[in-house]
């Protein structure tokens, strides 16, 4: 049965010299808005019948005055207080009825989080009080009359004033992104460039050592993990772990204290990395995490939403209140069906697009972002509203395109103007070159841009973010090291974290001295990084993955915030350093190669008015792929043939860009290529062979010659035109090319400074 609330709390009013002056205020924006006067307050809650703002000493733990918010305007209760400053914190404590077989879960004596709060103070300390119901008891159907103000966070009001200078936002072309996944804190706290205080924080990113290694590798974007607000779980700080990741979000609008170098000028702190990013000419990418909050179901803690408007905010069972839909797998979902929760959700992302001057969004389990109550809906609430509007149009949006629910998986089904982590290409790439069979279809499609699953309605390559690891799974040496998980570490007698990783050891599970196999690890290694980076897509890359990072085996380092995590500056050894150097020569190719990145699909269909076919399979022989080849399921060898002089756009002009091969051979053993002619050209030169990967030198061979592909091997090649014609666009395009190349074996990577400096 359900319980009642008192209709007047039992909570002592606290003691102050005089109550605070209030007037009506508006009920727009939401949230705590210094005017330059006084602050404005506005909440939203459909079902409340009474809201009280709590105002709190300097140290936030001592409550100094509580007052009623008078107006209540549209399902908005407002008040306005003259006499309140930057600075001032404050919670809420929200009337209505405690009616949890209804939905309700409303009591006054859980002070509340502002889900428009810019900044946050204090921590959460694991409390029963924090619990809305009796959490001995184990029954949320009782109700718990202890006060929770003394364990939870409390809001601060901010001065949004910043000076941002010259700041500019570098706006790199879709076409032009390189993404570089990394987390705040893992990237920056064992470097030794970075000065001790500043390691682990927004301040340390925005260090130039850091900025100059991440512009060096060749990235235009840094992605990072969470840094919404977010709550250690109770569970995992018994056992003595940590949230890691941040997918526990409690603040939609603040920044993480826990990564500023001073905790209370987080927002500041973080403006000031953003300017720092975009003077090294690099886009900031937030993944953010709308899809669930870190209140848990019917029996996680009253800490926010759940106590403000638990049947607005939350997706409930339709004939069991009670409980929450679960399609996110960590116990509710936040209910974007709902106009007020959609605004919330778009204000936060426009507040971080324009004050925060963030360039884009990835967004966690995105599915649930456009599902409906009868499923997910390309056309659905929020996706439209990310469409239509003028601010989060004009920014990059990712999706993480699956979730736990019923039709979660839904790569390639969200609308124009989105791209997508596309896991097809993470998986084909990573059992291709394991040498799984049958796996040739499969290649052609992702290296190609997964048309399969993009090529429609208008949309483009790039929509397809490819990458071959994430946060979530084995980072790539782990790939190469370890043909099983290894996540003991995380308390679970390795039960957690995915099995299907499509790895192999090579001969030895983790770390060798054997020459051969590292040898074969660290080629498998520059084969997957040479596919990313020259298929047409996006392409991502993991940080570390780049000079082989290791997470000791473990897939699911969500709870490790330890060595296992950080990033290990001062292992990296003189093959870890070649092979970042050798991701930082593809970034610069792939630079100089605008038909990497070109807008259109890959076809293989012959134009007879041009006389060209854009992509063209080859056999190791030479020889056009016949569909007997693509069925071939022992076949683990082919080349690629990209022709430059295919048209660029819908204009359907012959092109002048470099043409291209590529010999790939995922077989254990050598594999002889007849290098192809080519109409208009002169002879190959081999600019990549990820068996030989300290080659400066950019080697002619000729046309017809046999090249022997070493097993488990890449090769990229660029034709050199016929001597005639050397005052041709298409001369140029190969100069430029090369060019590029002799840049790419003079520049290196910005490593930091080892131990002896």
């Amino acid at each position: 049965m359900s319980k009642t609330s008192p209709a007047t709390p039992s909570l002592p009013e606290p003691a102050v010299a005089r109550r605070p002056r209030i007037r009506e205020g508006q009920p727009f924006p939401l949230g705590a808005t210094w005017d330059g006067l006084g602050v404005n307050f506005a909440l939203f809650s459909g079902h409340a019948t009474r809201v009280e703002l709590c105002l709190f000493d300097d140290s936030g733990e001592t409550e100094i005055a509580r007052v009623d918010l008078p107006e209540y305007t549209d399902e908005v209760w407002h008040g306005y207080l003259p006499d309140a400053r930057p600075g001032t914190i404050y919670g809420y404590r929200v009337h209505g009825p405690y009616e949890p077989d209804e939905g309700h879960r409303f009591n006054p004596h859980k002070l509340l989080l502002d889900p428009y709060a810019k900044a946050l103070v204090g921590s959460i300390t694991w409390d029963p009080a924090l619990f809305g119901y009796r959490l001995e008891s184990g029954d949320d159907l009782t109700f718990d009359d202890r006060d929770s103000a003394p364990f939870t966070r409390k809001g601060r009001v901010i001065d949004p004033a910043f000076t941002w200078g010259r700041d500019q936002k570098p706006d790199v072309p879709w076409d032009r992104t390189v993404i570089y996944e990394a987390h705040v804190k893992g990237l920056t706290k064992l470097h030794p460039g970075v000065p001790e205080r500043l390691r682990g924080t927004y301040a340390g990113l925005g260090t130039k050592p850091v900025l100059d290694y991440v512009r060096s590798l060749g990235v235009t974007a840094v992605e990072l993990l969470p840094v919404h607000s977010f709550v250690q779980d109770d569970y995992l700080r018994q056992k003595d772990l940590w949230n890691y990741w941040g997918y526990n979000t409690i603040s939609f609008f603040a920044p993480a204290r826990r990564y500023a170098a001073v905790p209370d000028f987080a927002f500041s702190e973080f403006k000031e990395m953003v300017a720092r990013l975009h003077g090294a000419g690099l886009e900031v990418i937030l993944d953010v995490v709308y899809n669930h909050t870190a209140e848990g179901n019917e029996r996680g803690p009253t800490l926010s939403f759940k106590g403000i408007d638990n049947a607005s905010y939350y997706r409930l069972l339709p004939d069991q209140k009670r409980y929450y839909i679960n399609d996110t797998g960590t116990g509710n979902t936040v209910n974007l069906s709902h106009p007020r929760v959609l605004q919330m959700v778009t204000d936060s992302l426009r507040y971080w697009a324009t004050e925060m001057r963030v360039d884009g969004f990835r967004f966690d389990l995105a599915t649930i972002l456009g599902r409906e109550p009868y499923g997910f809906d390309e056309g659905g609430g929020f996706l439209d509203s990310c469409r239509q509007d003028p601010v989060l149009s004009s920014v990059k949006l990712i999706a993480e395109p699956w979730d736990c629910g019923p039709g979660g998986y839904q790569v390639g089904g969200f609308p124009p103007g989105w791209a997508e982590w596309n896991d097809r290409f993470r998986d084909d790439v990573r059992a291709y070159w394991r040498g799984d069979e049958g796996l040739l279809p499969a290649l052609a499609a992702r290296f190609t841009g997964s048309a399969d699953k993009f090529n429609k309605r208008g949309r483009r390559p790039w929509a397809s973010v490819n990458f071959l690891t994430a946060h979530d799974g084995f980072t790539l040496a782990d790939t190469v090291s370890y043909a099983e998980k290894h996540n003991e570490a995380n308390g679970e007698e390795n039960r957690d974290g995915h099995s299907h990783n499509l790895s192999s050891n090579y001969g030895v599970e983790g770390p060798t001295a054997d020459p051969e196999i590292r040898a074969v690890r660290f080629r498998q290694m520059r084969n997957m990084l040479a596919t990313l980076f020259l298929a047409r897509g996006t392409p991502m890359l993991l940080a570390g993955d780049e000079f082989a990072r290791t997470q000791q085996g473990n897939n699911n380092a969500y709870c490790q915030d330890n060595e296992i995590s950080w990033l290990d500056w001062q292992a990296i050894g003189p093959d870890e350093r070649q092979q970042a150097e050798f991701a930082r020569r593809l970034l610069t190719l792939r630079k100089a190669l605008p038909m990497l990145g070109r807008g259109r699909f890959l076809t293989g269909a012959f134009d007879e008015e041009l006389g060209v076919r854009d992509v063209t399979w080859l056999t190791p022989s030479g020889e056009e792929m016949t569909p007997e080849n693509w069925n071939d399921g022992e076949a683990r060898a082919l080349a690629v043939l990209l022709d430059g002089r295919a048209p660029m756009s819908g204009l359907r002009r012959r092109g002048s860009e470099a043409t291209l091969l590529l010999l790939l051979n995922a077989h254990h053993d050598l594999v002889p290529f007849t290098l192809p002619e080519v109409v208009g050209g002169h002879s190959w030169l081999r600019l990549i062979d990820t068996n030989l990967p300290e080659s400066e030198e950019a080697e002619r061979f000729e046309i017809g010659e046999t090249y022997e592909v070493t097993g488990r091997s890449l090769l990229l090649f660029v034709l050199r035109p016929d001597e005639a014609d050397h005052a041709s666009e298409t001369w140029r395009s190969f100069r430029h090319v090369v060019q590029a190349f002799e840049r790419a074996t003079s520049d290196s990577v910005a490593f930091p400074p080892d131990e002896d400096g």
